[in-house]
């Protein structure tokens, strides 16, 4: 399939992120983004490491973001643990590479060496209001535009570090084609001289990095986030530099995520402030051992986080929010991406995790509410977990204002851990029952104690204890003698006033528990 934005040359893209930490959820937007387009267009996703900022490299990242994807279900075609004719995919493995494009562009005077220690360039700062390494400057500094070719060969020959500056040219209007944002022009003259690479390490920066791997990866589109569009004009000039206009990627620079209230870029802190994840997974810094939060451990379905973040900077132009990851690939516009960023509702999100909680069955949820009970110290079956979660899912719970915590506020049942306050009564029989509680006060009367001894014996004398049993032999029963048991019966079961209909709460508690729930209840409370 192509269309305008596909038909020069095949679709590949590419997601490339660095190895410094957990992946913000930011990023995983933009490989979803980049894995929609793919998939669209019949292309090719390519996995890199950008692994060139050394200091920065966290172990068990690289493993973390690939861990996240897997769970997400966005796959790869080719790239670092999957394969491939145009690798190494990992940057740190690429050496030997940039190398020789540093050299063209040096050799060709497009590039130069700079000999600048950072206390010299500090004190240039110092010296020059909003100092940048540019046509105004580069002149007064120690590289070698400024030094004899003799002694620039004698430090380079000596060991000293030393970086390579891009050289750019003043006064020129650069003009980016942003799919999303059509016709960027920015002039080179606020541009400053990029390092490209540095002597110390051995390594490039990410601009050089990543324009020489575009261009051999043969990437066709860049599809990244908003912050990386200050970038695109020196990117431009790369490969202008390089003799590589006719194989420039067109480029498509996403909306940030911001902060729920609009106000800036999403981050961590609003996570903690608002009690969401900011990541995927969980993540365990291996430095300090803090944990921060994750979206598949915190009880988020795969599909419901892959719904949110793709209608975070694009919808797919109808009221229809509710789509597969079929559907999106199908419906998906890289041109219709907003230009503006986009708030990130993370109460929307837990109503998206509500309906993909609705539209899987029982059993298909069983084994993460039995994870949850596990962390109570309850065994419980499938057939259990899945009978509760039957029973209980379409209720209401009440959580905690995240902008008010002394006041609380409702919902819908979203997640399986919601469950665990609802239904704790199914595991556990109340112990204690407190007499100023409102809605003992009000349903256990002066009569409720020989109510429920009378329901207790009836129950016990039934041989079959189904719901459906139960009702028959109790429902005339209650008729006859014009009671209404059922408030009283609650509290003997629950404790409290919420809960299921009661024949089949009792119908799973079974006819021993529920009886001996009932003679306890009436022994406490008289």
């Amino acid at each position: 399939m192509t269309t305008d934005l596909t038909a020069k040359r095949p679709v590949r893209v590419r997601f490339a992120p660095s190895p410094t930490g957990p992946l913000h959820i930011g990023g995983v937007r933009t490989c979803l983004y980049n894995y929609l387009f793919a998939r669209q267009h019949g292309g090719q996703l390519i996995f890199r490491i950008e692994d060139t900022d050394t200091q920065r490299f966290v172990p068990g990242a690289e493993e973390y973001i690939l861990e996240a994807f897997r769970w997400l279900g966005i796959g790869f075609d080719e790239g670092v643990s999957f394969g491939g004719d145009k690798g190494p995919y990992r940057q740190s493995e690429r050496r030997d590479i940039y190398r020789r494009y540093v050299r063209q562009l040096i050799d060709e005077g497009k590039a130069y060496y700079a000999f600048d220690t950072p206390e010299e360039l500090n004190r240039k700062r110092e010296e020059v209001p909003n100092f940048q390494y540019d046509a105004s400057t580069r002149m007064q500094m120690r590289n070698s535009l400024t030094l004899p070719r003799e002694e620039v060969e004698r430090l380079i020959q000596d060991g000293t570090q030393y970086t390579v500056r891009f050289l750019i040219e003043p006064g020129e209007d650069v003009h980016v084609d942003d799919i999303i944002r059509g016709d960027v022009v920015i002039n080179s003259s606020i541009l400053d001289d990029k390092v490209l690479y540095k002597s110390a390490d051995d390594l490039p920066t990410y601009h050089l990095a990543n324009i020489v791997d575009d261009h051999l990866m043969e990437v066709s589109h860049v599809i990244r986030g908003e912050e990386w569009l200050p970038s695109a004009p020196l990117h431009v000039l790369l490969y202008r530099a390089f003799g590589w206009q006719d194989t420039m990627p067109r480029f498509a620079h996403l909306p940030l995520l911001l902060k729920p209230d609009g106000k800036g870029k999403l981050s961590k802190r609003d996570g903690d402030k608002f009690g969401f994840p900011v990541f995927p997974l969980l993540w365990r810094d291996p430095a300090t051992g803090n944990i921060s939060r994750g979206y598949r451990e915190d009880g988020y379905l795969p599909q419901a986080v892959v719904n949110f973040l793709a209608l975070l900077g694009w919808n797919p132009g109808t009221d229809e929010e509710l789509l597969s990851m079929e559907e999106l690939i199908s419906q998906f516009r890289l041109e219709k991406c907003s230009k503006n960023g986009a708030k990130f509702d993370f109460v929307k999100g837990w109503w998206f995790n509500r309906e993909y909680l609705l539209r899987q069955t029982d059993r298909e949820l069983a084994p993460s509410f039995q994870a949850v009970l596990r962390e109570q110290g309850i065994e419980a079956t499938e057939e259990q977990a899945a009978e509760v979660i039957g029973l209980m899912k379409t209720k209401v719970i009440e959580y905690p204002d995240p902008q008010n915590p002394a006041a609380m506020k409702k919902r819908n049942v979203s997640f399986a851990g919601d469950l665990w306050p609802l239904c704790d009564f199914f595991f556990r029989a109340p112990q204690t029952f407190d007499r100023e509680d409102k809605f003992i006060r009000k349903n256990w009367t002066e009569t409720s104690a020989r109510e429920m001894t009378a329901l207790a014996d009836r129950l016990e004398q039934l041989a079959d204890f189904s719901a459906e049993a139960q009702k028959q032999a109790i429902d005339p029963w209650v008729k006859a003698e014009a009671l209404k048991p059922w408030n009283a019966w609650r509290i003997c079961l629950v404790g409290k006033g919420q809960g299921p209909d009661m024949y089949a709460l009792a119908a799973f508690l079974g006819r021993e528990e529920t009886v001996r729930r009932m003679r306890f209840a009436v022994e406490m409370l008289g």
